[in-house]
Formats: structure tokens, C-alpha cells, sequence
């Protein structure tokens, strides 16, 4: 009988899918909190199907936005004034719920990643 208890449970955990529902991210705005050197930072933005306006920091960019799937899209600067903005960010939705994502990204090519959440505020 315990082995069929602890089959059921782990079938029933093992099933589970985290939601995701990355449609209804694809466009809006958006808040997107980190902290950098112990200082918390705010980035707003605002993306249609193609075309991702943020503010962070006082300065506001443009990035060109290419959807590799419903899930993953890629970030590249329209206007870039060093070489690390020449790079594109990929960026991976996870997990969606009502009005936010939790998001893996990183620099298109490297193996760095960090994890972030962004709230749907319009």
C-alpha cells in the first residue's frame, strides 16, 4: 500500500508544469527591479511585437525584438554608443502567472545567465 501512496504522489509531483503563458507578455509595459552593488535599480519598459523601449537609470533605449518562439525572444540596441551595448541579450521566459514572468537571460553566445521577474503594469 506505501508503494502505491509514494508512486501516486510522485507521479502527481513529477506531472507538474509550471505556467506559462508567454503570449499575453509578448507586448505592454513593464517594471523589472535588480540591485546593482547593493543599490536597488528600476528598469521600466514598454515592448510591442518588435520594438522595446526601456528606461533605466535616466536613459532611455530602443532595442529591436526578434521572438524565437512564444517563450524566447532576443534584445538587440537599435542605437548603440559602446561595444557592450553592440551585444544582444537573450532572454527566456520561465514561469508566468496573472501579471508577471520570471525571465533567465544573458548575453547571446555566453553562458552566464542571471534570473528575473517583470511586472505587467499596463
Amino acid at each position: 500500500m506505501k508503494k502505491i501512496i509514494l508512486l501516486s504522489a510522485f507521479t502527481t509531483i513529477s506531472c507538474f508544469q509550471a505556467e506559462r503563458n508567454c503570449t499575453d507578455f509578448k507586448t505592454g509595459k513593464f517594471s523589472f527591479e535588480t540591485t546593482v552593488k547593493g543599490v536597488k535599480k528600476i528598469t521600466v519598459f514598454e515592448r510591442n511585437d518588435s520594438i522595446e523601449t526601456a528606461t533605466y537609470d535616466g536613459k532611455t533605449e530602443t532595442s529591436l525584438v526578434r521572438w524565437v518562439n512564444d517563450c524566447e525572444y532576443i534584445v538587440k540596441n537599435l542605437h548603440p554608443k559602446n561595444m557592450e551595448e553592440h551585444k544582444a541579450v537573450d532572454i527566456k521566459i520561465l514561469t508566468t502567472s496573472k501579471n508577471s514572468y520570471t525571465f533567465e537571460y544573458g548575453i547571446v553566445g555566453s553562458s552566464k545567465t542571471a534570473v528575473g521577474t517583470a511586472i505587467k503594469i499596463k
